[in-house]
């Protein structure tokens, strides 16, 4: 009884039949006998209703405050920050403290959390694997079987045949977390003595590579405040409107743009971005972002227009004067830019056969970049997800050097991006932080089990280690996922579903049935952020911590991540020391525990270290916590101004990298293959310039949409009414195919097929296909996916420096009579459907 509607609105039995006693229930609403309708019955005004500040838990780009509105045990509205939750009168929303405003997303959540695809019991399956047949059964039976077969496997097979894909999805918080490196999935099978763990991050792992190569580090990002002082600000790839890398980044672009900034988008698409700060748009071939960048560094080389005293201070190899005395024979970059050691000079009219930028352009972009002060270089990772897409970012680090934009207000120097650092961990820290018997890139796990034993280390970017188990392929028989859904965001799934079949385990944590656990085994229901006691934190920008509170009391038999796998580690004979502030009966009452663990966070780690002087009980009342910088935080502003070292081996900016010169068994490394000491351009396996467009001569590409957190929010109708999961193409494109917005076409290379609406536009060059990523993969009896997921499409061939080839896609398309499973995308009735229809070519 106590998850029944009249117990969550504290309706006694008596004014439940009172009320019920006039009305009856029809199609989700109630209706009175004399025919008047009511979407809710009580209307319920904002003073019947208890307000709680809580936040998005997501892996979205900001993480803003949501304001539960509930009735009993009920949340019956969302809000956000109005400014009166920092003890503040004047509802403050300055360039100093601005409000964390929650996107439609996050104000969606109550669909989310009263979804029909909330898991709300413990499921086995009973089907065939990915044919979605489960039964409920208790938690005893689900963790019994759990536990008994994690110890018949481990051992059978070893201490590396449990794989963990835990990521920052569904479960993210300083407490209940789920993550590659600190979280508790990773904790677990760690102490338990069977763990291969996956090192890479899809977003940003060739980033992540040329900002530590470049700078030391992947704290190589200012604060989004800085961009509100920046004369030209470059979207390289970024579309800020629909991927947030921090809470308030429109607002001090838009600052930027009332200040006169002008705007650059270096994008295949004309992005709402581009429009909203009226951008100079340069069309580029996907794949081909180092050549334009390399063609920028030549104009700027030969017309003289580098800083030259930055370079000679803090650079390593971006010419020959800058060379270490142990490589003065090893080329350097201006070398390569001006084609001294292979005679070709990296040239604007070189540039422009490759990236279908006109060389003028390139010249235009190169003179503005290097002669307005300061400019921001927002090298975003979106074409660092290619073939070689570490090279991209390595470039793009050479030219924001060169320029002498690293470390001055209105510059940049991102990479990855990472600025203020949060305390991001309320449970232990201790040697059990991040142990793995082998780790490998995400990936490749499909490649692994498909082939093992007979896998080269470099096949799947075996992490290398200093024992004697170094080179140890492991033998993977079980997966868990917690907080993500990656068997349905990871390239080449159908090799992952050839793979997932050998398994002999495998168990998806979640707070409502996804792609993923459609192919489990056993399917755990875990408490949303609305249902347990946690604290959120920025995502990658913003300074503030905000309070999440359990709301209301998690629904069904759900549990939180911490509960669940404190019981297995009882059960497998480690249950103290995984969760040591707690007793055998967590699972059942662990608020008391919950709260210790909070408390200490925050007065041992925020207030003792980063010297907040709010206690945690005035914390708690008021929900949030922003911090008050004296000036923007600018990356690396303390090397340039004060003579900090960066964290690299010489102590500088490394454009010729020492580590990667010094390799003399590239095998032995995590990535396998060669990679140059300094940026170049190297051609991908598959793009426009590519033999390959014979049979696929698209070049498909796979942004991040807005109305979606990857595959997150995707169940949810009211956004999907308002996108449409569609490929966009170019006019002269479906002209020449014969096919109008709205046209089923089919999208298909050598690896798969997606069924799709097209969008037939302007706003996209010729040549280029786009397909957002993200949507839930449904199948057809052949194989097809009815849903449009382009990671049917992709390629899990390794990059060599990790990056995940997401955008580095060939296809063909043709209109088709396959079935297309749009869901609401099809009944969507929203103004800007309707518009589409009626405009398109």
């Amino acid at each position: 009884m106590s998850n029944t509607l009249a117990s969550r609105l504290n309706l006694t039995r008596r004014s439940f039949l009172k009320m019920s006693a006039g009305t009856m229930a029809i199609a989700g609403g109630l209706v009175h006998r004399d025919g008047k309708a009511f979407a809710y019955e009580p209307y319920l005004r904002d003073d019947d209703l208890t307000t709680v500040v809580t936040s998005c838990a997501h892996n979205c780009g900001s993480r803003h405050m949501l304001v539960a509105h509930k009735k009993g045990d009920v949340i019956v509205r969302l809000s956000s920050d109005t400014g009166e939750y920092q003890g503040d009168p004047w509802n403050t929303d300055t360039e100093e403290v601005p409000q964390l405003r929650a996107c439609l997303r996050g104000r969606s959540y109550r669909l989310r959390l009263y979804s029909p695809e909330r898991l709300l019991f413990p499921m086995m399956r009973v089907g065939e694997r990915g044919e979605g047949k489960f039964k409920r059964v208790s938690w005893e039976e689900a963790l019994s079987f759990v536990a008994e077969k994690m110890e018949y496997i481990k051992e059978k097979y070893g201490p590396t045949a449990l794989l963990d894909q835990s990521y920052a999805g569904a479960s993210w918080g300083v407490l209940h977390k789920s993550d590659q490196i600190t979280g508790l999935l990773g904790r677990f099978l760690g102490m338990f003595g069977c763990r291969t763990s996956s090192w890479s991050v899809p977003s940003y792992q060739g980033t992540t590579f040329s900002s530590k190569m470049t700078f030391g580090t992947i704290k190589d990002g200012n604060e989004d405040d800085a961009f509100a002082h920046s004369k030209l600000i470059i979207m390289w790839g970024w579309n800020p409107a629909y991927t947030f890398h921090g809470g308030n980044t429109f607002y001090y672009m838009r600052l930027a743009k009332q200040r006169g900034c002008k705007f650059v988008l270096i994008d295949p698409q004309h992005t709402d971005s581009a429009s909203t700060y009226d951008a100079w748009w340069i069309p580029i071939r996907p794949n081909t972002d180092a050549a334009m960048l390399a063609a920028m560094a030549h104009h700027i080389f030969v017309n003289n227009l580098q800083d030259q005293e930055f370079i000679d201070k803090f650079c390593q190899g971006m010419d020959a004067g800058t060379m270490p005395d142990w490589a003065k024979d090893r080329e350097n970059f201006k070398d390569y830019i001006l084609g001294t050691d292979d005679g070709q000079p990296k040239s604007p009219e070189w540039a422009e056969s490759i990236c279908g930028v006109k060389a003028a352009d390139i010249k235009k972009l190169a003179e503005m970049y290097a002669t307005t002060k300061p400019a921001a270089l927002k090298a975003s990772w979106a074409p660092g997800r290619n073939a070689y897409g570490e090279q991209y970012n390595r470039m793009a680090a050479a030219v924001q050097a060169m320029t002498g934009n690293i470390g001055v207000l209105g510059g940049s120097s991102e990479g990855v991006g990472k600025a203020w650092s949060p305390k991001s961990t309320a449970y232990p820290q201790d040697k059990y932080k991040n142990i793995w018997k082998q780790s490998i890139k995400s990936d490749r796990w499909a490649h692994c089990v498909l082939n093992y034993p007979n896998v080269k280390r470099e096949e799947i970017g075996l992490w290398p280690r200093s024992d004697k188990t170094d080179g140890q392929i492991p033998n993977i028989k079980g997966i868990f996922w917690q907080g993500s859904d990656w068997f349905n965001q990871l390239t080449n799934i159908n090799k992952e579903i050839e793979a997932i079949k050998k398994l002999e385990l495998v168990v998806c944590m979640d707070s409502t049935i996804t792609p993923s656990g459609i192919w489990a085994d056993i399917l755990l229901p875990i408490a949303t952020h609305f249902e347990r006691h946690d604290a959120g934190l920025p995502w990658y920008k913003g300074h503030y911590y905000i309070h999440r509170p359990k709301v209301i009391e998690p629904l069904g038999e759900s549990k939180t991540d911490f509960q669940v796998f404190t019981e297995l580690a009882y059960r497998l004979g480690f249950g103290e020391n995984y969760n040591p502030k707690a007793t055998r009966d967590y699972f059942y009452n662990n608020e008391q525990v919950d709260e210790v663990y909070l408390r200490e966070w925050w007065e041992n780690q925020v207030m003792a270290k980063q010297h907040v002087d709010l206690s945690w009980e005035e914390f708690k009342k008021r929900g949030v916590y922003k911090f008050k910088f004296k000036h923007p935080h600018v990356a690396f502003q303390d090397n340039v101004e004060k003579g900090k070292k960066w964290y690299t081996p010489s102590g500088k900016i490394e454009i010729f990298s020492t580590k990667l010169a010094r390799y003399t068994d590239w095998t032995k490394t995590a990535y396998g293959y060669e990679i140059p000491a300094i940026p170049k351009w190297i051609e991908p396996w598959e793009w426009l310039g590519s033999e390959k467009t014979q049979d696929y001569p698209f070049h498909l590409v796979s942004p991040h949409p807005r109305w979606r957190t990857h595959t997150i929010y995707n169940n949810i109708g009211i956004l999907r009414e308002t996108y449409e999961q569609e490929v966009t193409i170019n006019a002269s494109d479906a002209k020449r195919l014969g096919i109008k917005t709205g046209d089923t076409v089919e999208v298909w290379n050598g690896r798969g097929k997606v069924v799709v609406p097209a969008y037939v536009t302007e706003r996209c060059m010729p040549g280029v296909a786009v397909i957002h990523e993200g949507a839930w993969m449904d199948l057809d009896e052949n194989g097809v996916d009815r849903s449009g997921n382009p990671d049917f499409l992709t390629d899990d061939n390794p990059s060599p420096a990790g990056a995940f080839a997401y955008n580095t896609v060939l296809v063909n398309i043709k209109k088709t009579e396959l079935a297309h499973r749009p869901g609401w995308d099809k009944l969507a009735t929203a103004r800007s459907q309707v518009f589409r229809r009626e405009s398109s070519f």
